[in-house]
């Protein structure tokens, strides 16, 4: 009975001090010199070489799903879509998570049944779960566009959650703001600016995070939220006047920064992420339910509230209108004044 071939492996030559990937092809033993005799080194050329035998192997062509690792998908968008893409790290987190569940799977095996067994499995809001399977879904429909998947089957996401009707009030703000620069969270310095950016301008958290100086002219009192190069995406991001109040706390902010460099900064250095800090703050002003996001609903509705034109809100935040209207218009002092009238027409 013939032995079984163990695939490729490492051999050390003591007369020649090297490495060698030994393996057994059509019955004959084949050699390939690592070029090092360092083992850790020789490791990695011997996952290398794995790693193009494997690529070499791949089946030529667009496979039918029953035929497609998901774990494929997954990988050909994050190496080649997500560097590209505005956000690649939502993509990043979106992959980690799938993985678990889906990487030893086909894409054949997404059913709905699958779909909700993962819904399941990860235990997480409707909200995360949708944008973790529409990553899935996207990276699925880039594997056709490129040529490796004949269809995608249906990826089944739960249903869209409503969304949250939480702003704050002045008062609420102002606790906020107060907590900001003198609670727990006063060590990091540039926690007051973020909010007050958030609550005048509207911005989501990472274009706040992403902002440089070169984005805000302070003689025309512009600030643009769309940096150089970035790709535009569904969520708009807008070129606004600046608040005559915000104005001022960003010239005391300039004197502290650099001509390149991000507005909100620690020691110079942008921010990722400042989820504790404003975490710790929300709980000194005893408000346990309110995201950064929330800053941005509370820029709207202020608006809504004070008689601000629709689709000036809609501009002022990027929104669509029908997203606008969705969100704002039960705020608005005229909300349904006109239907309202019509009927009182209707019934005189």
């Amino acid at each position: 009975m013939p032995r079984p071939n163990r695939g490729p492996y490492l051999n050390y030559v003591k007369s020649r001090g090297r490495w060698y990937i030994q393996w057994s092809e059509a019955g004959r033993t084949r050699q390939l010199s690592t070029g090092t005799g360092d083992s850790s080194e020789a490791q990695d050329a011997l996952a290398l070489f794995i790693q193009e035998r494997k690529r070499a192997d791949r089946p030529r062509g667009p496979r039918d799903p029953g035929a497609f690792p998901i774990a494929d998908a997954l990988t050909l968008y994050g190496t080649e879509h997500a560097p590209q893409a505005a956000d690649p790290q939502r993509i990043g987190y979106a992959i980690a998570a799938l993985v678990p569940f889906w990487g030893e799977r086909m894409a054949g095996d997404i059913t709905r049944e699958t779909c909700r067994a993962y819904v399941r499995e990860r235990g997480k809001a409707p909200g995360t779960i949708r944008r973790e399977l529409a990553t899935l879904r996207a990276a699925l429909n880039y594997a056709k566009d490129e040529g490796q998947l004949t269809y995608v089957p249906t990826v089944h996401l739960p249903p869209k959650p409503d969304g949250k009707d939480r702003w704050l009030r002045r008062g609420e703000a102002a606790a906020l703001l107060n907590a900001a620069r003198n609670g727990h969270a006063s060590t990091r310095p540039y926690l007051p600016l973020f909010v007050l950016i958030a609550l005048y301008t509207g911005a989501r958290k990472g274009a706040i995070l992403s902002l440089r100086w070169p984005q805000i002219d302070l003689v025309a009192e512009r600030i643009n939220f769309n940096e150089a190069g970035r790709k535009r995406t569904s969520k708009g991001r807008a070129h606004l006047p600046i608040p005559k109040r915000l104005l001022t706390f960003l010239k005391l902010a300039r004197r502290r920064g650099t001509d390149l460099g991000h507005v909100i900064h620690r020691d110079g250095v942008r921010l990722d992420s400042m989820k504790r800090a404003f975490n710790s703050a929300c709980a000194d002003a005893g408000l346990n339910d309110v995201t950064p996001h929330t800053l941005r609903h509370t820029c709207g509705t202020w608006m809504a509230q004070r008689g601000v034109p629709l689709d000036k809100i809609g501009g002022w935040l990027g929104h669509s209108d029908a997203r606008t209207t969705q969100l704002y218009a039960h705020h608005h002092p005229d909300f349904m004044e006109e239907a309202r009238n019509a009927a009182d027409r209707r019934m005189a």
